[in-house]
């Protein structure tokens, strides 16, 4: 016998209404690749239409075209470094305003999210200027370097919540028997506090492999990542639609992969702290 009240059943369809709206376009895309280009350009869409690989044979080079590997080892270079720098500088800040007693924590916490109100457009110009009196422009560190400033600041805020779950009790008996900040950070705070440092390491990397500005505008050739790659595809020719959708999945399913295996771990760092 159901004995859920009507708003229960209701906001449940709701639910289920909204999560396949969000998930037709996905599944449009992931369709539209396996057509060929006639069949992908037809309007009305031909959703009975015949199958094949040409997008992804096309994308990979296969047919002639440039390669997406440089692009992807770029883009996985820069996203897993800057999220590991992040992760490294971002847990003791957080342990300093969230357990160590730091006059004025919350000033200085809205302080580094005043630092995301800037929009990123105001400052393309002087790091450019910077990167290209540096020698540094088309170098793969320097986009490593931006991705690790600009998710710092998220980073600290968002692990500042998880640590402050953290007992003082057992850190007090870690420093009772002797552990020093680097071991009491690696071997008592980490652990405790993984779920969040899981979830605040997944956005990082999300954040980062999304960028497209600072890489359109820094990376020439040596240093292309591969949401710059993805540009490439729309030229004056016209808008190849199979093969920008296979190279959007492409692109997509590394992003895809560790929200999935990290799925449980992001669930909860992001519910901690919200739910006792």
């Amino acid at each position: 016998m159901n004995l859920r009240p009507p708003r229960v059943k209701g906001l449940g369809l709701v639910a289920w209404l909204a999560g396949i709206l969000f998930f037709l376009p996905i599944a449009w895309m992931v369709l539209t690749s396996f057509h060929s280009e006639e069949n992908a350009a037809t309007n009305p869409p031909s959703f009975a239409a015949s199958l094949t690989l040409d997008g992804y044979r096309d994308f990979f080079g296969t047919a002639g075209g440039a390669s997406p590997w440089p692009a992807l080892v770029n883009s996985t270079v820069a996203s897993l470094a800057s999220t590991l720098f992040v992760l490294v500088l971002a847990l003791p800040a957080a342990y300093a305003l969230s357990i160590r007693p730091v006059k004025k924590w919350t000033d200085v916490l809205f302080f580094f999210l005043s630092t995301k109100m800037l929009p990123v457009v105001a400052g393309l110009l002087p790091i450019y200027l910077f990167a290209k009196n540096a020698g540094m422009l088309d170098n793969i560190w320097l986009l490593v370097i931006l991705y690790t400033s600009m998710n710092l600041p998220i980073a600290v805020w968002m692990m500042q919540s998880f640590l402050a779950e953290v007992p003082i009790a057992v850190i007090e008996a870690a420093r009772i028997d002797g552990a020093r900040l680097p071991t009491l950070l690696a071997r008592v705070v980490a652990p405790i506090a993984m779920p969040g440092i899981a979830a605040t390491a997944l956005i990082c990397f999300i954040f980062s492999w999304n960028e497209l500005l600072f890489a359109r505008v820094l990376s020439g050739v040596v240093a292309q990542t591969a949401p710059v790659f993805l540009t490439g595809f729309i030229t004056s020719q016209g808008l190849f639609l199979a093969k920008v959708c296979a190279a959007s999945l492409v692109v997509s399913l590394p992003v895809l992969a560790a929200g999935f295996a990290a799925q449980d771990k992001l669930v909860q760092g992001l519910s901690l702290g919200a739910v006792k």
